[in-house]
């Protein structure tokens, strides 16, 4: 690629107006995570037509996937972070350094669960049911989903390469590919259709793992052949530390926040098991429904990060400020749609997984709870963001970790000291609410310790050409 290309690449993140640049990096994320949310119900859509259990047994793997998910992404973050900010600053070969040191990480993440897949499954099914069904549908899925890993930390590996270049619309083919044939084959696989085995819970997580595995390959093509920023070259790799520790100096507060999820998940779900199993499922469904919400924004997050961090390391602060200001706007607009969907439709959502009249009673009320926390989380979720592509990860670990295990798990218990399962539910507003809090004392202090001095240094330099 000639240097005039790649300085009109740069262009794209400096110069191009905020608004469109903003929707040309979010828009195909966000497709494209529709298209996973789409795929993550589908999934369970298929596999409750087995039975309740079998639907139970795929919401209890919730935390495990979330922790994969976690440590895939928290890499990947500090990987964007740090790889935009040095094309910001026009040092190509240490962003190339990061992208070759960020598929090193990667590949270690795959070995560690792919240990835990084969040794750990079964103590973790046991550890929140002794129901032998339950155990024996989730430890098939979960160590399928473990050992064969690499494709999911591949994909998310290889796709926010070409986010930190700005290349997000070839993510939305990668993901978009990977989840169709995970579609594709669900019903195959696990009802034995068109002459394969009948599978069945096994048989959703062989097509979860094979549609990510397409997409990793399908993104390492895009890097080799399109992502002329970076090169990557596994002959001259060698490990370096530095990098190393910068990634996760970013990733590994994100990989953290995330990974909360699955501590918060596991204590709800034992929280809701001395209710009902089917309690549990429930909370399985919402979590597959409000993807459909949350991955729009998580989207936008991934169009915002490279915008904030590339300007962050150009010093242009009014660029910073109009892309914080513009994503929550879009971020709070698609959640408040999202609530309005689960305040009117609960029970023709919940009919999609098969509900029964008991599950029903139970979900109809926690969906309509629950979605009351969506009016304050897009806020939420930008401004965390905001703190990671600036080198604040710890902010957002924080924030987590008061809302998630500080707030939210302590309400829950103590709500559900009352007997009614339906107060459980209550625990996720109120929790989102001390997260608004949180989150506008936190983004304050950003503003005065990293883009005020900026703005400050720049009008300094502007009078002494003035003089």
């Amino acid at each position: 690629m000639e240097q005039a290309e790649i300085t009109r690449t740069h262009n794209k993140m400096g110069v191009m107006p905020v608004n469109r640049l903003l929707i040309t990096m979010s828009i195909p994320m966000m497709i494209s995570m529709l298209v996973q949310a789409l795929y993550n119900i589908v999934d369970s859509i298929f596999v409750a037509q087995i039975n309740e259990n079998a639907l139970t047994a795929v919401s209890l793997a919730f935390p495990i996937q979330n922790l994969m998910i976690a440590v895939g992404t928290g890499t990947g973050v500090g990987i964007n972070a740090l790889l935009s900010k040095s094309l910001g600053e026009q040092n190509h070969e240490k962003a190339s350094k990061t992208a070759n040191n960020g598929v090193f990480l990667g590949l270690m993440s795959c070995v560690i669960f792919l240990i835990f897949g084969l040794f750990g499954t079964k103590f973790f099914y046991s550890t929140q049911t002794d129901i032998g069904q339950i155990v024996e549908y989730g430890q098939q899925y979960v160590s399928i989903c473990c050992v064969f890993s690499v494709g999911l930390f591949g994909q998310l590996t290889f796709e926010r390469l070409l986010q930190s270049t700005g290349k997000t619309i070839y993510t939305m083919f990668t993901q978009s590919l990977g989840a169709i044939i995970n579609i594709i084959l669900d019903p195959i696989l696990i009802f034995g259709l068109l002459g394969f085995p009948k599978m069945g819970v096994a048989g959703a997580a062989v097509a979860t793992v094979t549609g990510q595995t397409v997409a990793a390959l399908l993104a390492l093509y895009f890097n080799l052949k399109k992502n002329h920023e970076i090169t990557l070259s596994a002959k001259t790799f060698k490990p370096d530390g530095a990098i190393i520790k910068a990634i996760y100096s970013v990733g590994v507060p994100s990989m953290i926040m995330i990974a909360i999820g699955s501590i918060m998940t596991y204590g709800i779900n034992r929280i809701l098991l001395t209710f009902t199993a089917t309690a549990t499922a429930v909370f399985g469904i919402y979590f597959k429904l409000q993807s459909f919400v949350f991955m729009p924004v998580f989207g936008l997050n991934n169009g915002m990060v490279p915008i904030l961090a590339y300007n962050y390391g150009a010093r242009n602060t009014q660029r910073m400020t109009k892309t914080i200001k513009l994503s929550v706007i879009y971020a709070v607009s698609i959640m408040a749609l999202g609530f309005m969907v689960f305040q009117i439709f609960p029970h023709e959502l919940l009919t999609w997984f098969n509900a029964s009249e008991n599950m029903l009673s139970i979900g109809v009320p926690a969906l309509r709870i629950i979605s009351i926390s969506f009016l304050f989380a897009g806020y939420c979720i930008l401004v965390t963001s905001v703190f990671q592509a600036l080198g604040n990860g710890l902010k957002s670990l924080i924030v987590s970790v008061l809302r998630q295990l500080v707030v939210l798990l302590p309400a829950a218990y103590l709500l559900s000291l009352t007997g009614f399962v339906n107060a459980v539910w209550w625990a996720f507003p109120i929790a989102e609410i001390a997260s608004v809090i949180s989150c506008t004392v936190f983004l304050k202090r950003i503003y005065d310790e990293k883009i005020r001095p900026i703005d400050e240094t720049n009008c300094t330099a502007v009078e002494m050409q003035e003089a």
